[in-house]
């Protein structure tokens, strides 16, 4: 499988960069907390300073002349009121929620009020004094600062990364095209070997040193099948047709039955033969002979593997039982290259191929084993 530079760059500067924002968020969120007080202490200043405009105009106010003339302003607005807190006069747009001497904020209003010496200032007691303001403009020079933090920080990380992984990218690809090209050199002796086996078989007889070599050409290609099904794996697609089932497995039971015979295992098969189940070829053949191979495996000599088809419901039942040296770790056998017996041969890639298949296709899988006893893999389709 080729190794993507630009999918690797990607996703981990995208994990970088979350990181690294995060790291970076806690002190912009200190700093903008901080402009927000000094703002909010600038807004404060300015109405009481306002509060201090309009009482030296009342205080200037003479008596004798007939009209006063309430100061007015664009920015701000002002209101008097009585020890009821009946309205004297006001220029307000809203109501005020408190008139507790103090500093006030009802949405985006905020408002100062100021008590007033009893009997004075045209008999009101509370003079209100309120401007309208936000902190939109601290919040958009957060959101700025924060989007190109992350947009900078993303586009350094996928850079360095890249240019980073670019040598391994050519050297994966340098050793895929290596095993394309092997599997293509394997294939054909293996393919001669198998063909002049069953002339000589069909001209001479059988013998077991035949047999031997037929068993080993056949184990050789089951594990050419797995290396050939993960180099085309993302490249081809696998078509899908309908097949029966029955067929298909007891074709695949005969094709093991030398490898069986080397070590007197019996093969015996319990299959309903009109099955039909739509699915690809290629995936059915990599869980079948990666099942049956496994159990003639890890069978002891002069045993029986038992292998049954059926439907149950709205399901297909696929089940391949040995009595062999049963699994030591059932979770870990799914993992690639993993083997519990390395003596036994092989790459440990074929259950983890045929873990891939059933979680793509939704196949139910249920593995019972026992130590020295035997392994039970079932498989469940749903028609």
């Amino acid at each position: 499988m080729i190794f993507d530079t630009q999918g690797f760059a990607k996703k981990y500067a995208f994990i970088y960069t979350a990181i690294l924002a995060l790291l970076l968020i806690v002190p912009l969120v200190v700093y903008v907390l901080l402009l927000l007080q000094i703002d909010e202490a600038k807004v404060k200043l300015s109405l009481k300073s306002q509060v201090k405009t309009i009482i030296n105009s009342m205080q200037r106010y003479d008596n004798s002349d007939k009209i006063y003339h309430f100061p007015r302003y664009k920015e701000y607005k002002s209101a008097l009121y009585g020890d009821r807190y009946q309205v004297i006069f006001s220029t307000l747009d809203f109501k005020p929620s408190s008139f507790t001497e103090g500093f006030h904020k009802k949405g985006s209003h905020y408002y100062y009020i100021y008590i007033l010496p009893p009997d004075y200032y045209f008999s009101a007691n509370y003079l209100l004094v309120s401007t309208e303001h936000t902190a939109n403009n601290i919040y958009y020079l957060a959101t700025s600062v924060m989007i190109t933090i992350v947009i900078t920080l993303f586009l350094f990380s996928f850079l360095l990364l890249r240019n980073f992984s670019s040598p391994f990218e050519k050297l994966n690809r340098q050793l895929d095209n290596f095993i394309k090209d092997s599997m293509h050199e394997i294939n054909t002796p293996l393919s001669i070997i198998n063909i002049n086996i069953d002339l000589f078989v069909n001209k001479h007889g059988e013998n077991k040193y035949l047999q031997r070599m037929k068993s080993a050409s056949k184990t050789l290609s089951t594990i050419y099948d797995d290396m050939d099904y993960l180099v085309k794996q993302g490249r081809v697609k696998r078509t899908v047709q309908s097949i029966f089932m029955g067929q298909f497995i007891q074709n695949r039971v005969d094709y093991f039955k030398e490898v069986a015979n080397l070590k007197d295992i019996t093969l015996k098969t319990d299959i309903t033969i009109p099955l039909e189940y739509t699915f690809s070829k290629t995936k059915l053949q990599r869980i079948v002979d990666n099942t049956i191979s496994n159990a003639i495996k890890y069978s002891l000599s002069d045993t029986i593997v038992e292998i049954s088809l059926y439907r149950e419901k709205e399901t297909i039942v696929f089940t391949v039982k040995d009595y062999g040296v049963g699994i030591k770790d059932i979770d870990k056998i799914f993992s690639r290259y993993y083997r519990e017996d390395e003596t036994k041969g092989g790459f440990g890639i074929g259950l983890n191929i045929v873990k891939q298949i059933i979680d793509e296709e939704n196949i139910k899988l249920d593995v019972q084993s026992k130590i020295n006893e035997g392994t039970t893999f079932q498989y469940i389709f749903y028609v």
